[in-house]
């Protein structure tokens, strides 16, 4: 693709932004947006914020995804996906090792905007059971999370990965979605053990990634795309253009780059993909995956943007 190639489709291509959050200080704290570094983001972040740069950077359609463990967030997602223009799925959460999570899933989807949710998550990564997602409890409850046609994020360490291939390979009929590329170490360069665990991953056929949280993973003064792309270039590798979506992680990534930035360096890292391959890492795969509607409504207009609960540090 030449550049006057890749000028013309970044202007053309919609995008889909598989990842982002909001949140309202005013009605839940978070105690980990503490220090001087994390000043930039020490305030609320609503739809109402996002959909400048949405409509700025050619992203139709979004997927609200969760941000802390509390039964409150996810209704309180789901009714501002209801009132949006912009939001066509919620990745929410719910207590996957209660006996009734089915019963849960179904209430949940009867609710305001529950048509919504297309998918649940749960801090992983933070989780004080280093065996959390091999539990039986927990994977009754994943594979609630199938039956109910939802899909399931994972939000890990890289040291994690393992734990993620053996509960994917465990359960076959859950599709596992992992963000941020399992948060490889960019800031350091290293691509070893994370490579390596994420194409084990990547081998089994019910796991999808995306390609997002990479900016916050590297020096947040000094990154560049080339730093990002050995990551990209593995996940691609990996996952293939199929598995892949893009997503922004706003307004985490307002830490080390704006909403742009993150655009124009994830259309930098698929610039040698063909038409119908960006087409799958920017939109494709995020409707394939999450079930979204082939046409978001313009993101233009919001109603009532409202609360919603705050990402948590590992968002």
């Amino acid at each position: 693709m030449t550049r006057a190639d890749e000028v013309r489709t970044a202007a053309t291509e919609t995008i889909v932004d598989a990842h982002h959050h909001v949140w309202d200080l005013a009605v839940r704290d978070q105690e980990w947006i503490t220090g001087p570094a994390m000043a930039p983001i020490r305030r609320g972040f609503s739809l109402a914020d996002l959909a400048p740069h949405a409509r700025a950077h050619g992203v139709t359609a979004t997927v609200l995804v969760q941000t802390v463990t509390v039964p409150e967030e996810t209704p309180e997602l789901l009714a501002l996906a209801a009132g949006s223009e912009l939001v066509a799925g919620v990745v929410g959460w719910a207590d996957l090792t209660r006996p009734g999570v089915a019963d849960t899933l179904a209430a949940l989807r009867e609710l305001p905007g529950g048509r919504h949710l297309v998918g649940i998550r749960h801090q992983v990564q933070g989780d004080p059971d280093p065996e959390w997602l091999l539990r039986a409890d927990t994977r009754r409850g994943l594979a609630a999370v199938a039956d109910a046609g939802l899909v399931y994020d994972l939000v890990v360490r890289p040291d994690q990965l393992p734990l993620c291939a053996e509960a994917a390979a465990r359960l076959p009929q859950v599709t596992f979605v992992l963000d941020h590329l399992g948060k490889p170490p960019v800031a350091s360069g290293a691509l070893a053990p994370w490579a390596s665990s994420l194409r084990v991953l990547a081998s089994l056929p019910n796991t999808v990634c995306k390609l997002s949280g990479l900016v916050t993973e590297a020096d947040w003064a000094t990154w560049t795309v080339a730093d990002l792309r050995p990551y990209a270039d593995t996940a691609l590798e990996a996952f293939g253009p199929g598995r892949l979506m893009f997503g922004s992680d706003w307004p985490v990534c307002a830490l080390a780059a704006s909403y742009g930035q993150v655009v124009d360096a994830a259309r930098a890292l698929a610039g040698e993909l063909s038409p119908a391959e960006r087409t799958q890492v920017f939109a494709g795969t995020a409707r394939r995956v999450y079930g979204l509607p082939e046409r978001a409504r313009a993101p233009g207009g919001l109603s009532s943007p409202g609360p919603a609960g705050p990402p948590g540090p590992r968002a």
